[in-house]
This record gives C-alpha cells, structure tokens and sequence, in this order.
C-alpha cells in the first residue's frame, strides 16, 4: 500500500514539474526568438526489499528546441532576423558575451543600440553605439549604415557590424535570464555565414496549439494520480475498519 501511495505520489509532483516547463513556453509563444524549452519522462524502478514488479516516473529537461521560427515583416529598419541558424551577439547584465536570437532592437538616449529586454548589442569591437542621423539601414552581413544629419541622401557611413555567430546547437546552454552562452565559457568568433533579414523579426518557435493540448493531457494525468492516491487512502481506511471488527 505505501509503495503504490509513493509511486502515485511521484508522478503527481513530476506531472506538476512537466506542466510548469510546457506553461513556461506557452507563456513565450509570442516572445521574439524564443526557443522552445524540450523535456521528457523517464521510468525508474523503486527499490527496496520484494519483487521489483513497480516503476516510477521522472521528468527532467533534454535542452531546447532549435528549429528556426517563422519571420513575420514588420519594417521597421531595426528589427532584424536571422536567416537559418546563428546568433545576435550581446552583453549581459555582467558584462560577459551571450547570445539571443531576438532582433527586435532600438537605440537608447545615449545612442547605445539595445534589444528588446535592455542588453547592448555587440559589434567585433564591442558594445555599438550610433550617432545622430538622419536614417539607419542593416545590411545582410550585419553592417550598419547611417545617413548623418545634414548630409544627403547619398552619403553614408558605416557604423559598425553586428556580431553574428554560430556552432552546433549542443555547443550552447541557455541561462535563467533567456540569453544563450557557449558551454565551455568561451566567446564565439563571428562568422561570415550568418546573414540577417532587416525589417522583419523571428516568432516563437513555440506551437501554441500542441502546447494547449500537452497541457490538458498532463492535467488529465495528473488528476489521474490524485485518484490513486485517493484510493490508496480508501482502501486502508477499509483495512483498518476490518482489523477493528476482527
């Protein structure tokens, strides 16, 4: 009786775990560039004294999902996306280089060129600043390109070039904060190939029906392991009423 109490027990509170990672990416299907956090169950035996004839379950991350999302036109001459695999080089809030895929960027009042949640966006030398002008353009490369104020159309200058990078999905760890970081601690070299769409951003890769329906199936089963527990309890308040009559 207290194994079957434990091992329903077990799959509540890992149900509960696997419901809070799929809430985690439904709640970011409309988050630029977000990569869809992976997981999945596993069976452990339950050790112990008699025949090992019961399982329970486990539910632990297997990393995150890097299939490209969709690019969604917006226009707007900062927002960039990238074109197949790679990464938007950035500073996070220690200083130290990570990466995201979101591209929805804007230039603060002090001229720094910042994405969406605050970070500086980095070029080969560092955090980009850019000057006043009068209008801006990203080339596929990364390059910035600015027309200054009171020049004409015809001039430009080149600002700086964002750093793109790119290396195998397993090469990289996402932090609490959202932003991608190489495992072994080290900063990517920027790479030719990685080329960006400007004016256009990259959605979720988040499918926000499979979502929805992973979640009622993992609520019907954890309702399913509340009413095991429950007759766990049925079944020994009826040994104990016929102990008592005994």
């Amino acid at each position: 009786m207290d194994k079957m109490l434990y091992v329903a027990m077990t799959g509540a509170k890992e149900t509960l775990r696997a419901q809070t990672a799929n809430s985690h990416n439904l709640a970011n299907a409309n988050t630029t560039g977000f990569r869809a956090d992976l997981s999945a169950f596993q069976s452990r035996s339950v050790s112990g004294p008699g025949f090992a004839s019961r399982v329970y379950a486990t539910h632990s991350s297997t990393g995150w999902d890097d299939t490209v999302g969709a690019q969604i036109a917006t226009g707007r001459s900062l927002d960039v996306a990238i074109k197949g695999k790679g990464f938007i080089a950035v500073q996070d809030g220690n200083g130290n280089e990570a990466y995201t895929r979101a591209g929805d960027l804007h230039i603060d009042p002090d001229g720094q060129l910042l994405n969406a949640t605050g970070h500086q966006v980095l070029g080969d030398g560092g955090p980009i600043s850019i000057p006043p002008n009068q209008s801006l353009s990203i080339a596929p490369d990364g390059t910035i390109s600015i027309v200054p104020l009171g020049q004409t159309p015809n001039t430009t200058a080149n600002v700086a070039r964002i750093k793109l990078v790119n290396a195998p999905s397993s090469s990289f760890e996402r932090g609490t904060d959202g932003l991608f970081r190489a495992s072994d601690g080290s900063q990517l070299s920027s790479d030719a190939n990685v080329q960006i769409t400007s004016g256009a951003l990259e959605s979720s890769n988040v499918n926000a029906a499979d979502a929805m329906m992973t979640m009622i199936e993992l609520s019907r089963r954890f309702e399913l392991q509340v009413k095991a527990m429950r007759t766990v309890e049925d079944d020994g308040a009826s040994s104990t009423k016929l102990l008592q009559t005994e």
